[in-house]
């Protein structure tokens, strides 16, 4: 089991090295490791008992500024390199950081797998929709249409969705944060902490030098109506006021946006029961809500899905001490003949 330590003696300068912190002047990025230093002491967890483990790109300096074990991988393979060491030291409190790009491109394979093994480790994904490290060309996650260094007619390709590539993956949690939230930031950061097995969290995030201002319709200040923040059990409402929500459609199997005490499209008034609570329970409506596009629909943050089921490491673990408990003997198994029979 991970040492756990009294909360109380950890501050977020446990997590804070003597590295100067090397991206470019109000980058997203900045944000969020301000929030995981400053909420990492909470999960009692000593330092020494967690690994970083990041790619190629902004995001995958990560590992430099953080006061634990940390390794910087190569392109996409940080999946690889994070399962390898759960699985090795299961003790371990493994988290990732990775890009758009670095996960999404050369890495989509190797994400797609450790989601589906539901290792257990914790993946944080900064979302900025460009190519940030390499200046500025088109991402997995860009937009069609997307004029870049790359693209100087437009991007022709489809954008990934990252939090639809984890239900499709099979991930047992997929979450959704932006990177100036930090209050829902470090509210997904302690859900994380917490489940075992692989927790997936899309992060949106800024970067201002190739790729500013992509999220500023839901991402500002002024934007808040803009954000739906679920939690377990809760309707689905959003907006100043509180009086918009989602709405199943039976007819559609659908999601709605309605507002309660104004009439829908029948002309009926819309009520508060109506609005659907949100069940992070269920894988469906976990993908509908990651799936809803923006512009028609608010932006969705904090947990849309979460289950418990056996983890990679976990079952690899048992089916090794089931393996030494048989073990015979070598110098027997070697003098019996050609045909070895194991079971």
């Amino acid at each position: 089991m991970t040492k756990l330590i009294d909360p109380q003696h950890l501050t977020k300068k446990d997590f804070e090295t003597d590295q100067d912190v090397r991206w470019c002047p109000g980058c997203g990025d900045y944000s969020i490791l301000a929030n995981v230093q400053k909420t990492m002491p909470e999960f009692g967890i000593h330092p020494d008992n967690i690994v970083w483990v990041s790619g190629i790109g902004c995001s995958s300096r990560f590992p430099y500024y953080m006061d634990t074990y940390g390794f910087h991988t190569i392109h996409g393979r940080a999946p690889a390199f994070a399962t390898g060491i759960k699985v090795a030291n299961p003790a371990l409190s493994v988290w990732l950081a990775t890009g758009d790009g670095d996960g999404l491109s050369i890495g989509g394979n190797h994400l797609l797998h450790v989601l589906r093994r539901n290792v257990d480790i914790k993946i944080l994904m900064f979302n900025n929709r460009i190519y940030g490290l390499t200046k500025g060309q088109y991402s997995p996650t860009s937009e069609t249409g997307k004029v870049t260094k790359s693209t100087p007619f437009g991007s022709a390709d489809q954008p990934v969705d990252p939090a639809g590539f984890a239900f499709g993956a099979n991930a047992s949690f997929v979450s959704r944060s932006i990177d100036t939230d930090a209050k829902n930031t470090a509210e997904v950061l302690r859900r994380m902490a917490k489940h075992v097995g692989t927790a997936f969290c899309e992060i949106y995030q800024n970067c201002n030098v190739f790729n500013d201002g992509a999220f500023d319709a839901f991402r500002g200040k002024s934007a808040k109506d803009q954000q739906l923040h679920v939690r377990h059990g809760e309707p689905l409402l959003f907006g100043e006021s509180g009086q918009k929500g989602l709405r199943l459609n039976t007819r559609t199997l659908g999601l709605e946006v309605v507002e309660i005490g104004s009439p829908d499209a029948s002309g009926r008034i819309v009520e508060a029961s109506d609005i659907l609570p949100h069940d992070e329970t269920n894988r469906a409506l976990g993908s509908l809500l990651a799936s809803l596009p923006f512009g028609p629909f608010p932006v969705v943050l904090g947990v849309l899905f979460a289950e418990l089921r056996p983890t990679y490491d976990g079952t690899l673990h048992t089916q090794g001490l089931e393996a030494n408990s048989k073990k015979g003997s070598l110098d027997k198994l070697l003098r019996s003949g050609t045909t070895w029979r194991v079971e």
